[in-house]
């Protein structure tokens, strides 16, 4: 142990241990974009090869077998930030100018991310493997119906004493 005292511990006088470290605070999660993106492929490869299991019950001769399929899993952002170990506050907060967190040096590859994700899940709504509604929610496609027109309410005597 350099600049202590090897009987007692304690710092030698003179020592000044601030001084030592070249950083501060803890290194972040991902050094730069190319290891950001790096992981989020180890993501998309773990979600391509642990499909979702459905339990099929087929009827052949009079006998019932139940057979396990598997069924696509769609990505999100919610399980991309489980998998990576960061909160979803985090991954807003790289990507958003002003917030303390930003990371202009992760914006570009966040939104290739991003666009990855939202092609996944389209393309699994669109061949009807993944729910469409469901997903057509999510990605902001919902069909929205306005209704206008005119309404007339006639109210009675009888009708206000109810």
């Amino acid at each position: 142990m350099t600049g202590r005292d090897v009987h007692t511990g304690r710092f030698l006088p003179g020592h000044r241990i601030w001084e030592s470290r070249t950083t501060a605070g803890r290194k972040p999660t991902f050094a730069d974009a190319d290891a950001l993106w790096a992981a989020c492929v180890e993501y998309f490869e773990w979600i391509e090869t642990n499909p979702l299991r459905e339990a099929k019950a087929f009827s052949y001769q009079g006998r019932i077998t139940v057979a396990e399929l598997p069924k696509m899993r769609a990505m999100t952002i919610g399980g991309l930030t489980l998998f990576l170990g960061i909160s979803h506050e985090t991954w807003r907060g790289w990507k958003t100018e002003g917030h303390d967190l930003y990371r202009p040096d992760l914006v570009e590859m966040i939104s290739r991310v991003e666009a990855v994700i939202y092609e996944q899940k389209f393309t699994g709504a669109a061949a009807d493997l993944l729910n469409a509604s469901i997903i057509a929610r999510e990605l902001g496609l919902a069909d929205k119906v306005e209704q206008t027109g005119t309404m007339t309410l006639n109210v009675t005597q009888e009708d206000a004493e109810l």
